[in-house]
């Protein structure tokens, strides 16, 4: 695990924000850029209902979503969104749960174990990997996500969803929207949080539902108690003011206000092109680093199914020889020193993956700092492996 002593870069990023979510905010982002949030107002007041009303609009237009897709603002960011789906929709059909990383993994503990839904089952895939999706059985409901943001692994398109599908898809695309492009026509429930990709303010999730997904809630009634904060039906009829900024709980309109303004800027930048355009050169900066790099290879090693947002790094070479441990001590002071330069944030590995890095790519950073990031990662790494040969 030899390496020369380099110079310590002379330059940092102009934001050295790099963590999965909360995500680093726009570029020009300031506080005073929100002064016109309706605070103190009452949510349901004519101010309130016509921000989170313009929300809705706004995500429709720059996501591209159809005219008869439902849009709606709901509690607890996007595992609220994705447990408002789970509890409402699933019951009267078997369940196939595709996992390949932490999150995914919840939404199989979710169906199998406390849900207990007959005839579900689980295709778990390690880091790194996806499942064989073509063992998928589209006579069943099927919930995935499509972007792994632990894993970096995502899936390369919707050409495996089937057209005639008898069953929902549900899927957790929360680092995935804005950023790759997802295909409605086979998707019943997508779900995302304001946080990511657009470097929003937590807490608010976003639950978009196709027609096939409103005809199973108005004619499918759960067996289970439903919370208050997960009903979106009454009468057996669909609660369309939640679809129009009636929100079930009270929202914070000063994070409404925030997720104005980032869709605003995604608008004035040239809309869903340009974002994915600079998740793609955000995401090939560290793939150039990686093909210079004799230490560092990605998690995902076929790039057909490599995220460009959560991009996951482990070490390889001789480091890779060295065991998880050395390894994720290495990865650990790697961090803290470039963090202590004030270089680089929150861009370790997630806790339940493998040893190594997780540099956020989304539209919000920019390329320049990704590539000054990586400078700080080849100082750290050569720091670190001197002051390792020098204890030996």
């Amino acid at each position: 695990m030899a390496a020369d002593k380099i110079a310590k870069p002379g330059a940092k990023p102009g934001n050295p924000c790099f963590s999965s979510g909360p995500c680093a905010k726009r570029p020009g982002w300031a506080l005073e850029n929100l002064a016109g949030a309706a605070l103190g107002r009452s949510h349901r007041s004519q101010a309130g209902k016509a921000k989170l009303s313009q929300a809705i609009a706004l995500t429709r237009e720059i996501l591209r979503v159809p005219a008869d897709y439902r849009i709606g603002i709901v509690p607890a960011s996007d595992t609220g969104a994705v447990e408002i789906a789970l509890w409402s929709l699933l019951g009267p059909r078997g369940v196939d749960v595709v996992a390949w990383e932490s999150f995914s993994k919840d939404w199989v503990n979710d169906v199998l174990n406390q849900l207990k839904i007959e005839k579900a089952r689980s295709l778990v895939a390690p880091y790194g990997e996806l499942p064989d999706l073509a063992q998928i059985n589209f006579d069943n409901d099927l919930v995935f996500a499509w972007n792994g943001t632990t894993s970096g692994v995502r899936v390369a398109n919707a050409d495996f969803i089937a057209s005639d599908r008898k069953g929902l898809t549900i899927c957790d695309a929360t680092s995935a929207a804005f950023a790759q492009p997802l295909d409605f026509t086979k998707l019943d429930v997508t779900t995302y949080s304001w946080q990511k990709v657009l470097g929003g303010e937590a807490a608010h999730g976003m639950l978009i539902l196709s027609p096939r997904a409103v005809e199973r809630l108005e004619s499918y009634a759960p067996p289970w108690p439903m919370p208050k904060i997960f009903r979106l039906t009454k009468k057996s009829k669909l609660i369309e003011g939640i679809f129009q900024g009636e929100t079930i709980n009270t929202p914070s309109l000063l994070a409404v206000e925030d997720y104005l303004d980032a869709l605003s800027w995604a608008k004035s930048i040239g809309g869903l092109a340009a974002l994915f355009a600079r998740c793609n050169a955000n995401a090939q900066a560290v793939a150039n680093w990686v093909e210079r790099t004799p230490w560092i290879d990605f998690l995902a090693k076929d790039p057909a199914i490599r995220s460009n947002t959560s991009v996951c790094l482990v070490f390889s070479g001789e480091c890779a020889a060295t065991g998880a441990d050395t390894q994720a001590t290495l990865a650990k002071k790697m961090v803290t020193m470039i963090e202590g330069e004030g270089a680089g944030y929150d861009f370790g590995a997630y806790r339940d993956a493998l040893p190594g890095f997780r540099i956020w790519c989304g539209a919000t950073v920019e390329t320049a700092d990704i590539a000054l990031l990586t400078k700080w990662l080849d100082w750290a790494y050569a720091e670190a492996c001197v002051e390792a040969t020098q204890a030996a």
